[in-house]
């Protein structure tokens, strides 16, 4: 099969990207579950825009390199502000509806922000909203083609080149070579490699294993951002429970009842989400108890259940009225600031492969996202992917070959298990390296894959090995990476994690 354009992923990135190559040559986009299950769905907290009149482009790139800790790319934070104003425009042209007050749109602020620069739609559906909006102008484009329930499992090169990529239908059982132009990865987050996780089960980190797999270069995958507040509750799902809730006004209380973040932030509840996460592991340890408690009950009801409905109705289903009662939260992964390491047009360092969203690694994010960064992210780097691949020639070889497949030995409980106790919010030499000797023993044990359970638990040992072997060789804190062998920052640390097949040993 042919295509000009291969487009894995319909989330934001992939929409946005397909939109731009539509009158460029056929594009096809991929999904490995129905064309909705993305991250992009889950997103609730906003999308981050200098477009209100007390803000400023300067001010939103400021916070964001204060977020990202030292190892922002300046140029790409600079690309992102800058390009964000006319990239939200254009999705309210194609008709996404953002919340307004009257008829100006509704800023709402979150941690780590010095302005009120967030637009929500519908409360908190952003993500679902944007997607909907790029989705339906996607449809149509005569060029574009969706292709639903279809896993991609590896990358096809010829030499040092993609040309492709296999695809495999479960229903059947059967591999298909796609052969294109050029490749866009927009497979969205790894959160399933960590036993608690916010993101949907399609998150396996398929685009960074295929892309490493292939010889690209992976940065920053040490970086993952633990987000403070998921629901917790016994079988519910790790519903997150938006920064947006903190930011109007709720408050974090451990079991006695305290509000405890005071004592470690003089941001108090606003602060950086992985001193949040830190300071809620260090009140379950010091209270002796399972979770903590997010606290809205301050606020008036009909405020809460017009605010955030999506979240309002989702907690009730489970028993928690948020309205009159706090609810329990617990830390969980929820996104990861590295990823396949691109330019400023999602040009990965292999050629004819191209990344976007949050399985790339722009430089935007540095060691900590800025809240509500990441869609935005997705639909600037989306659409700059897309002009980018636009100008790649037509290809009349249609040659590629692929690793053979394989599956480590060792179940998808285990390597969650062993990830969220050894690589999560606290981490240390000794819990990295046993971490790396059970990960190498169970692929040096392992079994033909031929199945997409298999495939998946592939692409999820092989993250979990990278951000292993990366946050091992990070001997300091700084973001979301905390070492407690090494709990300052340390300047020789100050550039980016780069690590791949060919240099395997994480270098500047």
């Amino acid at each position: 099969m042919y295509s000009d354009f291969l487009v894995i992923g319909a989330g934001v990135a992939g929409l946005r990207a397909a939109i731009e190559l539509a009158d460029a040559g056929e594009v096809l986009v991929v999904a490995k579950d129905s064309l909705r299950e993305s991250s992009s769905e889950y997103a609730q907290g906003g999308i981050a825009v200098a477009l209100s009149d007390e803000d400023e482009v300067a001010l939103h790139e400021q916070d964001t390199l204060y977020a990202g800790d030292g190892l922002c790319d300046v140029n790409a934070v600079h690309t992102l502000v800058e390009e964000g104003p006319a990239a939200i425009q254009d999705l309210i042209e194609w008709g996404a509806e953002f919340d307004r007050d009257g008829q100006k749109l509704a800023f709402t602020r979150e941690g780590a922000h010095s302005r009120n620069r967030i637009l929500h739609s519908h409360g908190d559906s952003t993500g679902r909203e944007i997607a909907r909006t790029l989705s339906q102008k996607a449809a149509s484009l005569p060029n574009v083609r969706f292709r639903s329930y279809s896993a991609i499992i590896d990358l096809l090169c010829d030499g040092d080149r993609v040309t492709g990529a296999l695809a495999f239908e479960e229903a059947t059982g059967k591999v298909e070579p796609i052969h294109c132009r050029a490749v866009l990865l927009a497979t969205g987050g790894l959160g399933r490699v960590y036993r608690e996780t916010t993101n949907p089960d399609v998150a396996t980190g398929d685009g960074v294993a295929m892309a490493w797999r292939a010889g690209a270069r992976i940065e920053n995958i040490e970086f993952v951002q633990f987000h403070p507040t998921a629901l917790h509750l016994e079988g519910a799902p790790r519903f997150l429970l938006s920064e947006a809730l903190r930011g109007e006004g709720a408050v974090l209380r451990n079991s006695e009842g305290e509000a405890f973040m005071r004592r470690y932030h003089e941001m108090k509840d606003l602060a950086p989400r992985d001193v949040v996460s830190r300071s809620i592991i260090a009140e379950m340890q010091r209270t002796g108890s399972g979770h903590v408690w997010l606290d809205l009950t301050a606020r008036d009801a009909d405020f809460i259940r017009r605010r955030f409905p999506r979240i309002y109705s989702t907690c009730l289903a489970y028993g928690v009225d948020i309205s009159t009662e706090p609810a329990p939260v617990h830390p969980a992964a929820h996104y990861a600031m590295g990823g396949v390491q691109t330019d400023l047009n999602g040009r990965s360092s292999v050629a004819g492969l191209y990344s976007a969203g949050e399985v790339a690694c722009t430089g935007v994010h540095g060691a900590n996202r800025l809240a509500s960064n990441s869609l935005l992210e997705a639909v600037v780097f989306g659409m700059r992917a897309g002009r980018a691949m636009r100008l790649e020639p037509e290809r009349k070889a249609l040659r590629g070959d692929a690793p053979r497949a394989h599956a480590p030995r060792i179940t998808e409980k285990e390597l969650r298990d062993l990830t969220w106790e050894n690589c999560g919010i606290a981490r240390s030499r000794n819990g990295l390296e046993r971490a790396i000797e059970s990960l190498d023993r169970a692929d040096g044990e392992h079994v033909p894959a031929d199945n997409l359970a298999q495939f998946e638990l592939r692409n999820m040992h092989a993250v979990a090995s990278l951000i292993a072997r990366c946050a091992l060789w990070r001997e300091e804190s700084r973001g979301a990476h905390y070492r407690t062998d090494f709990p300052l920052s340390r300047p020789e640390f100050q550039h980016p994690s780069s690590i791949s097949r060919v240099a395997s040993a994480t270098q500047a």
